[in-house]
């Protein structure tokens, strides 16, 4: 077996509130978790040990200390915790999100003083990356992935409705050329002009049980998806950013970095909650990773200055170990009567979730600010 003997890269930056999450259906309380991003993609950098600093502001009131104790957030005295009500339908497929509490936002004096970083994730959820946070993560950062509802997502100021402005009317266009990596659901990518931001960063369009599509100013490419059972899509784009982020920053090129960004997507969507890996998995993947591995460090600020990282190399064959990898620990955990997946909800939350629509709380389509679908 080949071990994981990538020499350990520098700190990454992780900026995003933790929130309290409620899941509503049908008028009723289903679910009450752990949410934003940065409670996602944390596992996932954790289980690829690559070391990272987390900025995220909480209230005196937040419920998930225990949960979050390796990366500690910001306890603001004067301040609650973010909260966010989804609510679901029977009738409806879609949801209707309400931001209805909102912490303080994090500032440029927030992120570490006199500290480089390797790589950096602006992840926000609810309009806690202000435009000048993101410039400073900019210049204290190598190489940084936003996310791009943490930009232009906006909040009714009776009821804290979710909606979204274009990118031109965010505050941070201006920002994009200093971006390496632009992430975005298929529904949010209608707020941005693709082809002008391609120009620009790599654009990264997630399509679901679809797949995902990646642009950028050379060209572009879909990486295919992963087959999942799905039982509750929350965090699914967030685990997708994660393994993707990931993927770039342990050495693979970007096609194959899509790729695991949609496996990890696609295990996000097979259980409820954040994920919980099998250390076994992990190890499976890290091998594959390491024979696809096109460089030791990340040079990511021109493709004609790294062209393997832009290089699509047997994608069919990394798909490939990438579905016997999950094949075989699912062989392995139905034989030992071990589930591979678990949560860190209470049980009693599972049968409740599982009913909910297939929509993530985190990026599904809501309406734009002028009514637009």
């Amino acid at each position: 077996m080949v071990t994981d003997s990538i020499a350990t890269p520098r700190r990454g930056l992780l900026v995003g509130n933790y929130c309290h999450d409620v899941l509503h259906r049908d008028g009723r309380v289903s679910a009450e978790t752990l949410g934003g991003a940065a409670s996602f993609i944390s596992v996932i950098l954790d289980a690829f040990s690559l070391p990272f600093h987390t900025v995220s502001k909480v209230g005196p009131e937040f419920a998930y200390a225990a949960a979050t104790s390796s990366h500690p957030p910001l306890t603001i005295p004067t301040s609650r915790t973010t909260l966010f009500h989804a609510h679901f339908g029977s009738g409806n497929p879609d949801r209707l999100l309400n931001r209805v509490i909102s912490c303080d936002p994090i500032r440029p004096d927030d992120l570490p003083v006199q500290t480089r970083f390797a790589f950096g994730l602006a992840v926000g959820v609810g309009g806690e990356i202000l435009p000048e946070t993101l410039e400073k993560m900019l210049e204290i950062c190598d190489t940084v992935f936003v996310d791009i509802q943490g930009l232009i997502r906006r909040f009714g100021p009776s009821d804290g409705r979710v909606s979204h402005v274009t990118l031109n009317e965010s505050g941070f266009l201006h920002l994009l050329p200093r971006v390496a990596f632009l992430k975005a659901s298929a529904d949010e990518a209608s707020f941005i002009d693709v082809e002008e931001a391609r120009r620009w960063c790599c654009v990264v369009v997630t399509h679901g049980k679809d797949g995902c599509e990646v642009f950028s100013e050379n060209g572009a490419f879909r990486a295919a998806p992963f087959k999942a059972y799905q039982v509750d899509p929350t965090g699914a784009g967030d685990c997708f950013l994660g393994g993707f982020a990931a993927g770039i920053v342990r050495g693979l090129s970007v096609p194959d970095a899509a790729l695991l960004g949609n496996f990890f997507g696609s295990l996000a969507v097979a259980q409820v909650g954040p994920l919980k890996l099998d250390s076994n998995l992990v190890q499976m993947i890290k091998d594959e990773m390491q024979k696809r591995k096109v460089q030791d460090i990340p040079c990511l600020e021109s493709a004609d200055e790294c062209p393997g990282i832009w290089k699509a190399h047997e994608q069919d064959q990394f798909h490939a170990s990438l579905v016997a990898v999950k094949n075989i620990i699912m062989c392995q955990s139905e034989e030992s009567g071990q589930v591979l997946l678990t949560s860190h909800k209470v049980l009693e939350q599972t049968n409740a979730k599982a009913r909910l629509p297939l929509n993530s709380v985190s990026e599904e389509s809501v309406p734009s600010v002028d009514g637009k679908p």
